[in-house]
């Protein structure tokens, strides 16, 4: 169940043809676990591949050509809110979508967007299909997980440009960074409870997702990416945190690369503070509010680009003056920041957090996604209503994620003698290839 600013909860499913026509559907609904659906879209068109992204590097840029696009309501009170949605902010064409007091026909296919007619009442839903704008497969190899059985199968997967925060900016929006990805139907990672549910599911019947148990947010431990992830502005980075519950400290390694295999890094930060208690969130059902104080922080450039950027940075802007260099860490904290890498301390950023089990038992913290202009969520107006890619808990992480930790920069000092970086988690990615379609 994907969770879109807003929040918005959903599932997808894609179909790509041989001959770049698409069938993509949408299940919207009402709630977290994606149990109770609101209405389905169903969106038909043509997608033709471009170039590699000069942007997001291991990314194809792509043209997309919608033909028609049609809603199915699940039940009176969807279709009521989204008349009112379409009647209220829809220009003449769409005024009279649907007429006050309609009564629900399940079942019913509504035309939202036609090609032909040049009819289109999306816009009163967000919607957009900016997403197939900028494409990546990745395929690895997981490891059967039977103990009898040896070897590996092939998974692959889809990343599809990201969502902007920004309710208003999602229209126009050309992305630069990726959602989570999806399945392939066939070669998918196991087990997958849900990759049949909702491959079966069509717009007259959306995929009710299995009941998830709902997890108490225990923040105590060390958590890592699972893999190189993509923000917007072309980001690589992993994360690594560690959190007190004792006395609500925490401690948090961010890992910058240049490449989308999180294989060249360019610096690290690491930062420190604490954080308060966690409420349930008013906004986000399944969320955890908390605000979290970032009082200390250490930069660590790792090629010569950021050290040259970094000595040329203004006196007193960040660390001391011209005394960057390669492999050595540097505290920020009296400077305040650094304001070459948008650092500002003392620094209060309001969260949201949820914690899931996976199909295989193991822990999983979601942090608030972060804001697509890449600005702070600062004020309590700027917290987050989606996530960004799940960490997990070291103690329930399998012996594959030992194989993520890199020990390249491992044995540098920096001037007190100590260890200048902590080992990476990278990602565990054999090859990139956008193999899904067959074009001309």
């Amino acid at each position: 169940c994907e969770v879109r600013p807003g929040p918005e909860f959903l599932t997808r499913s894609y179909l790509f043809y041989a001959n770049r026509l698409f069938k993509a559907y949408q299940f919207y609904y009402w709630d977290p676990s994606c149990r109770d659906p609101s209405y389905s879209l169903v969106i038909k068109g043509k997608l033709r591949l471009r170039q590699a992204s000069w942007i997001t590097r291991g990314a194809t840029e792509a043209d997309y050509h919608l033909h028609k696009v049609g809603i199915v309501f699940h039940s009176q009170k969807a279709m009521r809110e989204v008349a009112a949605w379409i009647n209220q902010t829809s220009g003449e064409g769409c005024s009279g979508f649907l007429p006050p007091g309609r009564t629900w026909a399940p079942g019913a296919l509504y035309e939202l967007l036609s090609a032909k007619s040049e009819r289109d009442c999306t816009a009163a839903l967000g919607f957009a299909m900016h997403e197939l704008s900028l494409l990546r497969v990745e395929k690895h190899y997981q490891p059967l997980l039977q103990p009898q059985q040896s070897g590996s199968r092939l998974v692959e997967e889809l990343y599809l440009g990201d969502i902007h925060t920004e309710w208003v900016e999602r229209l126009h929006y050309r992305p630069t960074g990726y959602q989570r990805p999806m399945q392939s139907a066939v070669h998918h990672v196991h087990p997958c409870p849900a990759c049949g549910i909702i491959y079966r599911a069509d717009e007259h019947h959306p995929p009710i997702l299995p009941v998830r148990a709902q997890l108490p947010m225990q923040l105590s431990g060390s958590w890592v990416s699972t893999h190189c992830e993509v923000r917007p502005a072309v980001l690589f980075l992993t994360r690594y945190f560690i959190f007190h519950g004792n006395n609500h400290t925490w401690e948090g390694y961010y890992y910058h690369y240049s490449d989308p295999l999180c294989k060249q890094p360019t610096f690290t930060i690491y930062a420190s503070g604490h954080y308060t208690q966690g409420i349930p969130s008013s906004k986000v059902r399944g969320g955890t509010e908390l605000a979290f104080k970032v009082t200390q922080a250490r930069v660590t450039p790792m090629d010569q680009v950021t050290v040259m950027m970094l000595n040329s940075s203004e006196p007193g802007s960040c660390g001391l003056t011209s005394s960057w260099s390669a492999g050595v860490e540097q505290d920020i904290t009296p400077t305040n920041g650094c304001l070459a890498l948008g650092i500002k301390l003392p620094h209060t950023e309001y969260e949201l957090f949820k914690m899931e089990q996976d199909t295989e038992d193991r822990s999983l913290l979601y942090v608030g996604e972060r804001p697509t202009d890449g600005s702070s969520p600062d004020s309590p107006d700027k917290r987050p209503t989606s996530y960004q890619a799940p960490l997990i808990q070291c103690a329930g992480a399998s012996e594959e994620f030992s194989n993520y930790v890199s020990l390249k920069y491992l044995g540098k000092k920096d001037a007190n003698g100590n260890e200048a970086l902590k080992p990476l988690p990278v990602a565990f990615l054999l090859f990139i290839a956008l193999l899904f379609l067959r074009w001309d």
